[in-house]
C-alpha cells in the first residue's frame, strides 16, 4: 500500500510541478514557433503515457496485493493484450516523430531569399563572417590562419576579398529576414545555439554545416556552444542583436573586409623605436619593466598580444573601471598613439628586445599550484609559452606580482567586464576557479618554477 501512495504523490506532484514550473522556454524570438508545438506534443503524449503507467502501476499494487490462501493466476500470453499494446504504442509513436519529420523537412530548406552568414567556432570564442557586394564567401584553409589573417581567407581567391570581417562574439542581424548560418570549426566539435531562436547545429571539423531562421523580435540574444569543446566549453559565450534593418545595415557598414584587413601594414620596429620612447619612462628601455612604477616586463608577450592590448586602452575596453587606476593611466598613455599603424609600430619594436628576466615576489606551494594551472595549461601551455590560436599569451617571464594582480582584477571584474572584451570575459570565469589570495600565490609560485627550466 505504501508504494501505491509512493506513486500517486509522484504523478500527482510531477503532473502539478509541470504547469506551475517557473522553468519553462525562453520567449521565442525566430519563425521556429513548430518547434515548440513538436516538442509540447511529446510532453502530452509522454506525459500520458507516464500517467497511465504509474497509475495503473498502482491500482495493480492495491487490486493484487498478497492474500492469505489465495493463488497468482499464471497467463503466459495474451494476444488480444499484447496486439493492443503494439497498436497503442506505435501510434504514439507516429504521433511524436512525425510532427518532427515536417519541422525537419522545412528546417533543411533554406529560403531563396535568405542571406548569408558564416559562423566560426574555436576554442573558445566565436567569429563572423559576411560576404560582400559579390554575395560569395571566399574559400578558406587552415594553412593560411595567422595573427594578420585569423579567419584564413585564402588571399588569392578574389571572392574574399570583399568578405565583411567581424573578429568578435557578437554579430548583428536584421529583423525580420531570413538568415542562413553556415558553420565552420576550427579545432573541435562545437555547437551552435540560440535558445530563443529554437535553433541549434553542430560544427563538425573538416565539414560546413548550417542552421537557417527568421529572426522576429529585436534585441540581444546569447549564443551557446552546447558541445563539450574543453575545459573552458562554459565560457564560449557570443551574442547575436537583431537591429532593424536600417540599424543593421549601418553597423555592417562599420566593419572591415578582409582587403582592408590586409592593407594593414605589418609593424615598422624603426619607427616604432621613436614612439617607445614615452613607454621607456615607465617600462624601461629595453622593456624590462618596473615594480616600482607597476610597469610589467613586455619582453615576454607576444606582438599580437601587445596589438590587442594596446588596442583595448584606446578604444576603452581595458583601463576604464573606476578601481583601476594603472589602467587608467595606461589608457592616457596609449591615445598618445596615434592609430593603429603606430601600434604595430611600437609592438614591431618591443618584439626585438631579449628576454629579461622575472623578479620572484610572490610565495606560494608550488605543488599545490601545480593542480590549479593544469585548468590555465589548457589555453597558456603546459610551460605557460602561450598559444596564438587559443588567444593565450605567454605566462613564462612576466613579473610575478603583475600576473597577481591581473588574476585579482578578472576575479574583482575590474578587468574582463567590458562587452568588447570577449577574451577578458573568459579570464574573469577562470579566474573564480582560484578561490582565494593563497590559491593564486600557489599558482603564481608553480609559474615561478617554470621560469627556472
Amino acid at each position: 500500500m505504501k508504494i501505491a501512495i509512493v506513486l500517486i504523490i509522484l504523478v500527482v506532484g510531477s503532473v502539478i510541478f509541470h504547469f506551475v514550473s517557473p522553468w519553462y522556454f525562453t520567449p521565442i524570438a525566430s519563425n521556429w514557433g513548430t518547434i515548440d508545438d513538436t516538442i509540447n506534443i511529446t510532453f502530452w503524449v509522454t506525459g500520458i503515457v507516464f500517467v497511465a503507467v504509474n497509475l495503473f502501476l498502482a491500482y495493480a499494487v492495491i487490486r493484487y496485493q498478497k492474500k492469505k490462501n489465495t493463488k497468482a493466476h499464471y497467463e503466459p500470453e495474451n494476444k488480444k493484450l499484447e496486439l493492443g499494446l503494439t497498436v497503442f504504442t506505435t501510434v504514439g509513436v507516429a504521433i511524436m516523430l512525425a510532427p518532427g519529420l515536417f519541422v525537419w523537412a522545412k528546417f533543411i530548406e533554406v529560403p531563396e531569399d535568405a542571406h548569408v552568414v558564416e559562423a566560426v567556432g574555436q576554442q573558445w570564442q566565436w567569429t563572423f563572417r559576411f560576404p560582400g557586394k559579390d554575395g560569395v564567401l571566399g574559400k578558406t584553409e587552415v594553412a593560411h590562419i595567422t595573427p594578420a589573417n585569423p579567419f584564413g581567407i585564402n588571399p588569392k581567391d578574389p571572392a574574399g576579398r570583399d568578405d565583411i570581417l567581424i573578429n568578435s562574439n557578437e554579430v548583428h542581424l536584421p529583423k525580420d529576414k531570413p538568415v542562413k548560418v553556415v558553420l565552420r570549426s576550427k579545432d573541435v566539435l562545437h555547437n551552435f545555439a540560440v535558445p530563443q531562436f529554437r535553433v541549434k547545429m553542430d560544427l563538425v571539423p573538416g565539414m560546413v554545416t548550417y542552421v537557417w531562421f527568421t529572426p522576429i523580435k529585436e534585441g540581444s540574444f546569447e549564443i551557446l556552444c552546447e558541445e563539450l569543446c574543453g575545459l573552458a566549453h562554459h565560457t564560449m559565450r557570443g551574442r547575436v542583436v537583431v537591429d532593424s534593418v536600417e540599424d543593421y545595415q549601418a553597423w555592417l557598414n562599420r566593419q572591415p573586409t578582409f582587403a582592408q584587413t590586409l592593407k594593414v601594414a605589418e609593424g615598422n620596429p624603426e619607427q616604432g623605436k621613436a614612439l617607445y620612447a614615452v613607454c621607456g619612462a615607465c617600462h624601461g628601455q629595453n622593456g624590462e619593466g618596473n615594480l616600482a612604477m607597476n610597469s610589467p616586463n613586455l619582453t615576454s608577450l607576444p606582438e599580437w598580444y601587445l596589438v590587442r592590448q594596446l588596442e583595448y586602452y584606446k578604444k576603452g575596453i581595458r583601463g576604464a573601471h573606476k578601481d583601476d587606476p594603472l589602467g587608467q593611466q595606461m589608457a592616457a598613455m596609449a591615445g598618445t598613439l596615434a592609430n593603429t599603424k603606430s601600434i604595430r609600430d611600437v609592438a614591431a619594436y618591443i618584439s626585438t628586445f631579449s628576454d629579461s628576466p622575472a623578479d620572484k615576489t610572490v610565495e606560494g606551494d608550488p605543488s599545490s599550484g601545480y593542480s590549479y594551472y593544469v585548468t590555465c595549461g589548457t589555453c597558456h601551455g603546459k610551460e605557460g609559452e602561450g598559444n596564438f590560436g587559443l588567444s593565450a599569451p605567454q605566462l613564462v617571464g612576466q613579473h610575478d606580482w603583475y600576473i597577481k594582480r591581473q588574476l585579482e582584477n578578472f576575479k574583482q571584474g575590474i578587468r574582463g567586464k567590458h562587452p568588447d572584451d570577449q577574451f577578458g570575459f573568459q579570464m574573469v570565469l577562470m579566474a573564480r576557479v582560484l578561490q582565494d589570495e593563497q590559491a593564486v600565490d600557489d599558482l603564481i609560485a608553480y609559474l615561478n618554477s617554470l621560469n627556472d627550466k
